[in-house]
């Protein structure tokens, strides 16, 4: 078992460490999923199924792991997704996820409840990062913020669809982030957790203020704790939202729109004829609908279900369970054009910082490189069903 003295190098040598050293509600809050975490589970578990195929004497000599996605080239098919309250899994932690996100040469996508908002995220580089939205009730609210994003040269944005009604997480109920607990409960997953972990309460709780929603921030009025925030935001989300919203949304916004929380060929035609740009397979890394399909068991259909729309006109990325390298190659070979992740970047971000999620990035790619060489493929290109089985 990696101890603190050793290098990190996997997403869960990463994730012990964070362990460690985050507050138990805020890694509870990262680590866990909805219900039983069945979901949670097969997203991993799926993709240890997918069997690589070793093909020999093909020319590997040079190997290439970059991609054109939505008409931006990355270094390699990996973007982090967006994750609520990473600036409190690391001081400002949003921002060293974009420092190490352009360095490293892919998209970084804010959440629409970040801890930084994505007017100091911008002030990280002028390379563009995506924007995810929640659909709230207040419109003008909805209209401001996308206003905002493109005056900060946001021109990707990522709707998420999938959060009608927020999942049954135990883990947040049990340790008070979500629903009510006892005294006991309070002080153990609040002041005792904080006085316990003395490094985060110094360099995040103190050095890391303020901890707010940033993006929100101006649309919520005496609000003076994370508290107010929480709840302001439960009582805006909308449950109402249809494909119909699509269109309104489409009014607003002329950039790219991709839309993320698909699981069925059926809503995957719907996001394209709704007019979206790419679609992101995902279920939220299991934090909603507990026993649905892991995203890599529903990718094929869905990219056969978006192909049979019109080819290749609307992107499938995916989400959910990719932890290295391999995985994403697995995902490729499925159908998508990329991926995107989560935890994993979070695991790194929160355990080593910034330097600790390029590292983990670069092990990302030499994975990738390792297998697409050994089966065959030098290029992304040469990806295909061909090399799993």
């Amino acid at each position: 078992m990696p101890t603190l003295n050793l290098t990190p190098v996997t997403s869960e040598d990463y994730r012990r460490i964070a362990e460690k050293r985050l507050p138990r509600m805020l890694f509870d809050y990262v680590d866990g999923g909805s219900l039983q975490e069945r979901t949670l589970n097969d997203n991993v578990e799926d993709f240890r199924k997918v069997r690589m195929k070793q093909r020999v004497m093909h020319d590997v000599s040079s190997l290439d792991t970059g991609v054109n996605v939505l008409g931006q080239t990355w270094t390699m098919p990996v973007a982090l997704a967006p994750i609520g309250l990473a600036g409190l899994m690391a001081r400002r932690g949003e921002l060293q996820a974009k420092r190490a996100a352009d360095a490293f040469g892919i998209p970084m996508c804010l959440s629409t409840v970040s801890v930084c908002s994505m007017e100091e995220v911008a002030e990280v580089s002028d390379k563009p990062f995506w924007f995810q939205l929640y659909m709230l009730r207040d419109r003008g609210a909805v209209k401001n913020m996308l206003q905002r994003a493109r005056n900060v040269g946001v021109t990707t944005l990522v709707f998420t669809v999938d959060l009608a009604v927020l999942g049954a997480r135990y883990k947040d109920v049990r340790n008070g982030l979500s629903g009510s607990v006892g005294l006991w409960g309070r002080l153990r997953s609040g002041p005792i957790s904080y006085m316990t972990h003395p490094r985060w309460a110094i360099d995040v709780g103190l050095r890391g203020k303020p901890h707010t929603f940033g993006n929100l921030a101006e649309y919520i009025t005496n609000a003076n704790s994370l508290k107010h925030f929480t709840n302001w935001v439960a009582t805006q989300n909308d449950p109402s939202v249809t494909w119909k919203d699509i269109e309104w949304l489409r009014s607003v916004w002329d950039g790219k729109l991709v839309i993320k929380g698909v699981l069925n060929g059926e809503d995957a035609l719907e996001a394209a004829r709704s007019g979206a740009d790419a679609v992101i397979v995902s279920n939220h890394g299991g934090r909603q609908l507990d026993g649905v399909s892991s995203s890599i068991a529903v990718l094929p259909q869905v990219v056969e279900s978006v192909d049979s729309f019109e080819s290749g006109r609307v992107e499938v990325l995916m989400d959910g369970g990719v932890r290295d390298g391999q995985d994403v190659v697995k995902a490729l070979a499925c159908g998508a054009k990329a991926t995107l992740i989560g935890r994993s970047w979070v695991y790194a971000v929160a355990a080593c910082g910034q330097a600790g999620l390029e590292r983990f990035l670069g092990t990302m790619k030499r994975a990738m490189g390792i297998s697409m060489a050994l089966t065959g493929a030098p290029k992304i290109a040469d990806i295909s069903p061909e090399i799993v089985e």
